[in-house]
């Protein structure tokens, strides 16, 4: 069975309102998607009301009621990417609001320009610069957005937006230096 076909074939049949197709989804791309999610969680401190399993099932539940035309399993990763980066900012949102007794956290970079320490950013400060980073330069932003929300690798990502690796690496190169620019600004 070739997985990537099989993916695709089901994601148009349930953009085609069978009801199976999206039960069929589930089990083929749940470890995937649940290793996406993992990897968001890996660093975060213990505590964190929402879990990896619940923001796979929160994502995949978007992804199904969507009515897109979908393309490939390249496509519904790159939606499963925005899909989480979306419950995650919302969820940050949520447990940051003042009256829930939250507030913003003072949170160092990295030494190193070239590769700041994203996962102990909050979350809605890297969402607020890569939307800013979308203004300037949609496809470093989207690039970003695979690598730290979908969790693919510089190869994985540079093939899901049909880019060269040289051009991905350049462009995370130059991406990471501008988001530390960036949330530095932010942060002191």
């Amino acid at each position: 069975m070739d997985l990537p076909q099989t993916v695709t074939r089901l994601l148009h049949r349930a953009a085609d309102g069978h009801a199976t197709a999206a039960q069929e989804l589930l089990p083929i791309v749940y470890q995937e998607l649940r290793a996406l999610a993992a990897s968001l969680f890996r660093d975060q401190k213990p505590g964190n009301t929402l879990q990896p399993t619940a923001l796979v099932h929160e994502a995949y539940l978007k992804l199904v009621d969507q009515a897109i035309d979908w393309s490939g399993r390249s496509q519904f990763f790159v939606v499963a990417a925005k899909a989480m980066r979306s419950i995650l900012v919302d969820h940050a949102r949520g447990r940051n609001r003042d009256k829930r007794g939250g507030g913003r956290q003072r949170v160092t970079l990295s030494a190193d320009p070239a590769a700041p320490d994203a996962q102990e950013l909050p979350v809605e400060l890297i969402d607020a610069a890569l939307t800013r980073l979308a203004e300037l330069d949609d496809r470093k932003a989207r690039l970003v957005e695979l690598r730290f929300f979908g969790g693919l690798s510089l190869e994985q990502a540079a093939d899901t937006l049909g880019v060269a690796r040289s051009t991905a690496s350049e462009d995370w190169r130059m991406a990471r230096a501008w988001l530390y620019n960036e949330l530095r600004e932010q942060l002191e």
